[in-house]
């Protein structure tokens, strides 16, 4: 179950080079990731005011074609693992007109307890909606597999 959300190239994204600046795929991943979130019930303000936060801990793209100004593009976004104690995306980012893929990548992080710093396991009312994201994400896996 990918979620996916529409991003415009604005000029401000682009380097002297005319394409867009490595870094705001980076950026794009989280817009992603929150979309995600958001999809299947759970906002990132809600999870701070109970008191967790979440760092990156792993990050990785690879650049495959660049983008440019005025691209339409699709941030693809797709759980891998959603578990007590960290979330796991991969992302494509997609030029929307051609269906070509410009990056892909993928993010990890923890949930931290906000008042201690340490890494924390979250309750059942978060534990519930992950586990339920990540059975349709293992359904469309199976799916696509037997295609």
């Amino acid at each position: 179950m990918p979620v996916n959300i529409e991003h415009h190239v604005n000029f401000y994204d682009t380097d002297a080079m005319a394409v867009v600046h490595h870094a705001n795929y980076i950026r794009w991943f989280e817009i992603g990731r929150v979309a995600y979130l958001r999809e299947i019930g759970i906002t990132l303000t809600e999870m701070m005011d109970d008191g967790y936060v979440f760092p990156i801990t792993d990050i990785s793209a690879k650049y495959v074609s660049p983008g440019k100004f005025d691209d339409n593009l699709i941030i693809e976004t797709t759980a891998t693992a959603l578990t007590k104690v960290k979330m796991c995306f991969k992302y494509r980012i997609l030029r929307k007109e051609t269906g070509e893929v410009l990056v892909t990548g993928k993010s990890q992080n923890v949930y931290t307890s906000k008042e201690t710093g340490h890494i924390t396991r979250l309750p059942e009312k978060y534990l519930t909606r992950l586990q339920a994201a990540m059975e349709k994400e293992k359904a469309v896996a199976e799916a696509q597999n037997k295609e």
